[in-house]
């Protein structure tokens, strides 16, 4: 266990390279956004379950 975290840091050390602050904004502002967009499918997703299964329940009483 001790050799693998020796590793991951020489790793980290030598074979990563961090993108520029201008790049990283960039890319935050895009998982933003997608982040956004998934959100609000999700919420029309349930929304239109939600009301499919209330019709059905209706349709089921009356």
């Amino acid at each position: 266990m001790l050799t693998y975290f020796k590793e991951s840091v020489e790793e980290l050390k030598h074979n990563v390279t961090l993108p520029s602050r201008a790049e990283a904004s960039n890319l935050m502002v895009i998982v933003a956004v997608f982040a956004i967009l998934f959100a609000l499918a999700t919420w029309g997703v349930d929304t239109l379950f939600s009301r499919l299964v209330q019709l059905y329940f209706n349709a089921l009483i009356n």
